[in-house]
């Protein structure tokens, strides 16, 4: 089996890591008790670049029970847990590519190697895999029935490539579904977004003023945590529906350009390029806290932040201080990738538990439909959302109301009126 990970040392961790996270998502844990008796997926490879935590690893576990062999490389350089990676190969058997703080050239070395299972269905988190097997790794391409992929940024990326008619295969946008971007983005990304600022620089949150750059769902759940924790909250937008609804959520809406001087915490989430540039970074105030939780550090114009700089060095562990003048310095936290996971463990199991079972029930789709799917980016059937959030009930010991015959016929016609 070929892998590269960086040490078995810590794979007995990494199993224990793997088992709490799994206690949190009884979702995920159904469907694999199903994939192990029917084997949905049975002789299938599937190519996973997804970020390598205790999470990804009972998503990975659910696949291999459904009878397939799974391939896994990071998504991101900074969140892999290498005592994750580590058990996964050396417990599951299941190939991993991936080492914490890998340099660009390792990271596209490892897609590659992903690429080089031959899989006929792929994974994303990010949509860089499906890049690879549209540029450099293009005959690769056509043995791919299709893909899945789990964020914003990728599923803007793909949608890019739609219009233009670029798609070798069918995407499914698993960030689409209810049970993912409602639940993963608005409560996953607005809690451990501020646990890893809170871990990366201890701060007291009450009486800070956080700038949030992009009210998607992403900004929307970091924006009212941020606000719980007592942070006053502004928010910058480009989009006027967006901008109006932070406005009717209570928010200060304003142009980065007034915000960058006013700010203590800075957090952008737009999946865009360059939303704090130079001319941001040079009006903020001593001290001020940068960091991005969208999916690239793209967001981040950090080498004209390190132009402007006299000097940078590490102020404690992920965070690094650029030094502007005398009497300001900015600070960077986790290199300005993905801080939730550069600075923290991402999101919790709990609501990756929904995630992940959209992500397992799109491989079981992408098998029965795909030679009917449209070389197009397509959103899971309503019933397969409205189902993973029965199980998520279910689990919490939650029952709802069910409609009775006369209300069902009466939301069925068209006939009935006052």
């Amino acid at each position: 089996m070929n892998y590269d990970v960086a040490s078995f040392q810590r794979a007995r961790e990494g199993v224990q890591r793997i088992a709490w996270a799994e206690r949190s998502m009884p979702v995920l844990r159904l469907i694999r008790q199903r994939f192990a008796r029917t084997k949905p997926l049975r002789g299938l490879t599937i190519a996973a670049c997804l970020h390598v935590t205790s999470e990804t690893a009972v998503l990975m576990q659910t696949l291999k029970a459904g009878g397939a062999s799974a391939v896994l490389c990071a998504s991101n350089p900074l969140s892999t847990q290498d005592d994750v990676a580590a058990a996964l190969v050396k417990v599951d058997a299941i190939p991993v590519f991936a080492r914490h703080g890998e340099d660009r050239k390792t990271y596209y070395r490892h897609l590659q190697q992903a690429v080089a299972a031959k899989p006929v269905i792929t994974m994303d988190d990010g949509a860089d895999l499906v890049t690879l097997l549209h540029t450099s790794e293009q005959r690769a391409a056509a043995r791919i029935w299709g893909s899945t992929e789990e964020t914003t940024t990728g599923v803007i990326r793909l949608r890019s490539m739609e219009k233009r008619k670029l798609l070798k295969f069918p995407v499914i946008a698993v960030n689409d579904s209810a049970t993912k971007h409602f639940f993963d983005n608005r409560y996953g990304t607005g809690q451990s977004t501020v646990d890893g600022i809170t871990r990366a620089t201890n701060i007291l949150w009450a009486g800070k003023v956080a700038v949030i750059v992009g009210y998607g769902w992403c900004g929307r759940g970091v924006a009212m945590r941020a606000k719980g924790m007592g942070a006053r909250v502004i928010v910058t937008e480009v989009d006027p529906l967006r901008a109006l609804e932070a406005v009717m959520d209570g928010y200060e809406v304003m142009p980065i350009a007034r915000a960058a001087g006013v700010g203590d915490v800075f957090i952008t989430l737009t999946g865009n390029t360059s939303v704090i540039r130079r001319e941001h970074f040079a009006a903020m105030k001593d001290g001020a806290l940068v960091a991005n939780s969208g999916h690239f550090n793209v967001e981040l114009d950090l080498r004209d932040l390190k132009k402007l700089s006299r000097e940078t060095y590490l102020a404690r562990q992920h965070v690094r201080a650029f030094v502007l003048s005398k009497r300001r310095t900015v600070f960077v936290l986790g290199d300005g990738r993905l801080v939730n996971l550069a600075a923290a463990e991402g999101h919790p199991a709990a609501v990756m538990d929904m995630s992940f079972a959209n992500q397992a029930l799109a491989a079981e789709f992408v098998k029965k439909h795909h030679r009917t799917m449209d070389k197009r980016v397509h959103v899971l059937p309503t019933e397969l959302d409205h189902q993973i959030a029965a199980l998520k009930l279910k689990a919490l010991g939650i029952r709802i109301d069910r409609l009775t015959p006369k209300q069902a016929r009466y939301l069925d016609s068209w006939t009935a009126g006052t």
